[in-house]
This record gives structure tokens, sequence and C-alpha cells, in this order.
């Protein structure tokens, strides 16, 4: 018998697992084009652990225990997840927040969250026996899809804006990847990539299309209960393009939840720009969906999507947690990539920055009380955009050789 089946959650039918089924084909039926996924499928995994297994996160037993895995031999070699919950003392103290910390998957190979959805997905592929790995990314998720399928030994094809920035591109490209740069929008690049995968026959990884990524992704919710011994945190904060990191941790809280691991969910507190806020405005407005935000732009490539693909599960997770949504500017997102750096000695970009951005907002707005147990997640390196953060930062002069200049330097900047 089957470990786990797939829901709509629109609809709530039921499916059996096939690698053929992405979406609910009822649902799927009133689909837009452009515009978010109808008829996404979670999975609902029958039997899950009543005490929790004594393995580190990124072990085969661990994942095999939480996750849909058939197989688990067929787990890429590349440790993914297990990312420390941080304290920052010095963050903490700035804020007057004793109970904050950073969940900073920036530690990941790839260097974000998205190789948590790699992972699963590119696990999957191996069992059904694909060839080719193919997705829709605005970065990060392809790069993360090049790594895993580097290490799996599987073709990975990937879609991206060619505006991606220069870091992402060579990092996809250095891991074997084949790339294809779309003259156009990554909303673009996901119909493409959409379209590819039927005609070519290639595993589908874009996000939310894709089951099995927001499977993926609530794996940092076990690990922040696992840190935090099994205690749920009041709030997360969570960066938020297409929904689907948030739909995940809200996906891992609730399984912890239901199966006794934890007494209950937190609040999840989505962060988008302020020139990609289709969440937010969708949240604004009460609606279980997103209008297109038409033009989508920010300096927060990882964030900046017109049509979030997973916006009904998103916003039914901020609404079922009793959370909420808060949009940033692109001004107060380049301080935080310094201000997180400075305080916590991780460096973001601009998308991971995010969490400390949104946080100063939910607490301008009461969403979150400074004595709560808050936790910020920080999906991505500030290496995969270091021009965003170098825009935030005075150009260094060079000095003459000279001890002397040296100490005028130093005095100078403190």
């Amino acid at each position: 018998m089957a470990r786990f089946h797939f829901r709509c959650i629109e609809c709530g039918e039921t499916y059996r697992e096939d690698p053929q089924l992405l979406v609910c084909p009822a649902c799927s039926a009133h689909q837009v084009a452009g515009g978010a996924i109808r008829g996404v499928l979670e999975v609902v995994i029958r039997s899950l652990p009543s005490s929790w297994p004594h393995f580190r996160a990124s072990d085969a037993e661990f994942l095999e225990a939480f996750l849909p895995i058939s197989d688990p031999a067929c787990l890429p070699p590349l440790p993914v997840g297990d990312t420390p919950l941080l304290e920052a003392p010095r963050l903490r103290r700035e804020l007057g927040m004793p109970r904050l910390w950073l969940k900073d998957d920036t530690r990941n190979p790839s260097g974000s969250t998205k190789d948590r959805a790699s992972l699963l997905v590119v696990t999957k592929a191996l069992e059904y026996g694909c060839d080719t790995v193919a997705t829709a990314s605005t970065g990060n998720a392809a790069s993360a899809l090049a790594a895993v399928a580097a290490a799996a030994g599987i073709r990975a094809v990937v879609l991206v804006p060619a505006t991606a920035p220069p870091a992402k591109l060579t990092q996809m490209q250095s891991y074997g990847a084949t790339v294809v740069p779309v003259a156009g929008s990554y909303d673009r690049a996901f119909e493409l990539c959409r379209e590819a995968c039927e005609r070519f026959g290639w595993y589908n990884r874009s996000t939310a299309l894709n089951p099995f990524t927001i499977e993926g992704k609530k794996t940092a919710a076990l690990e922040i209960a696992v840190a935090l011994s099994l205690e749920s945190p009041d709030a997360v904060l969570v960066p938020t393009g297409d929904g689907v990191i948030l739909a995940g941790l809200g996906k891992g809280f609730r399984d912890l939840a239901g199966a006794g691991l934890i007494d209950h969910p937190p609040r999840l507190i989505a962060v988008q720009p302020a020139g990609s806020a289709a969440i937010v405005r969708g949240f604004s407005a009460g609606g279980a969906h997103a209008a297109v935000h038409a033009g989508a732009a920010s300096i927060a490539d990882s964030l900046t999507v017109e049509a979030p693909r997973n916006a009904v599960g998103c916003l039914a997770e901020i609404a079922s947690s009793k959370g909420s949504a808060v949009e940033v500017g692109d001004d107060v997102l380049r301080a935080s990539i310094t201000r997180l750096a400075r305080l916590t000695g991780v460096f973001a970009e601009p998308a991971g920055a995010a969490a400390l951005a949104g946080l100063q907002v939910a607490l301008d707005r009461g969403l979150v009380d400074r004595g709560e147990r808050v936790v910020l997640l920080i999906t991505g390196s500030g290496l995969k955009d270091v021009a965003a953060a170098a825009a935030a930062l005075p150009r260094i002069e060079p000095v003459e050789p000279t001890l002397e200049a040296i100490g005028r330097r130093v005095a100078t900047t403190g």
C-alpha cells in the first residue's frame, strides 16, 4: 500500500501517485494562461512518526520518515538542509527581541532554500526513471536543480529570465545544466517550460506545478521545530514570491501538529517587495486568490513574479495560521542586507534579507510582539547577487601604502 496520496488544495479530491499527474484534472480546467496554478496538489502521508526520529535532518532515515520517498537509494548524495537556527544576540539586543532566531538557509549546497525542493523532485524523478528534469526559475531554483542533478547524474534543463544575476547564471552553468536564458519575464519562462516538458517528455520541477516542491520545502519547518525542542515558534517571517516556500513551511508545521509532535503551527507572515506584491494585495483584499501584479519589478529577483504560482495555497496557509502579509521597498531591502550582515554575520541576497526588512514592518503594525518566539527565514546567499549589496555601500578608495594612511582610514570608519 502506498505511503501517501495527493489531495487538491482547492476541491479536496484525492489521487494516487502518478508520475504524469502534476495538478488536479478538474480544477486545472479553470487554469488561465499566465495565472496562478489551479488545482495544486499537496502530498498527504498516511502515517507520520508519532515520536521524533533520532537522526540528523539530512539523513536518509529522517527524510524517508517525513517525505514521500519510496526508494531511499534514489536520494542524491548531496547533504541538503539541516541548516542552523542562529540566536543572533546582537540583532536581538538591537531589536529588543530576546527570542528571535534566524533560520540560515544560505548554507545549503547551492546557497538557497530551493535546494530542499530540488532534492525531493530529483529523488522522485530517479524513482520514476526520468533522465531529464526541467524548471523555470528566477535563478535560485535553477541553481538548486543544477546542483542536485549534478550530484545525481541526471540532466537538468533550466529556463531563466535573461536578466537573472550573472552569479546565478554562472553557478548553474558550472554545475553542468543546460541553461536557456529567455528574453522575457519569469512568468513567460514558466509557460515555456511547461510546454517544453509536455513536448519533450521532461519531468517538470517548476515551483507549485510539481507537488513535491511544496513537500520538499516543508523540511525547514521540521528543522525549526527540532531546534526549538519541539516547540513551535509564535511567528515565522517568510520571503515570498510564488508562495511555495511559505506553503511548504505551513505544510510542515501542520504535519507536525497533526502527528502530535508540536502543540500548534506558528503564524506565517509573508514578506514581498512593494514592486512585486501580489500575495500582499490578495491578502489585504481578503480573498483566496491573488490578482496579477503587472510589470512586477524589484532588486529581489528571487521574489519578482507577476502571477504567484501558488497564490491559492500560500493565502490559505496565511489565513489558517492567523498570519499576515507585508511589503517592503527596495531601499529597505538594500539596507537590510548590510544590517543583517553586520549584526549577525549572515550575508544574504535581497530576497533573503526580506525577512528582516519585513520584521520591522510587522513590529510597527503590531503583527509581532517583541517578546514572542520569532524566526526569520533567510533564503539565499548574498554571493548570488553581490551587485545588489554593493549598491547600498560606499565606494572604497585606495590609500597610500603607509601606516599613517591606514590609521587615518581606520579612524574615519570607526
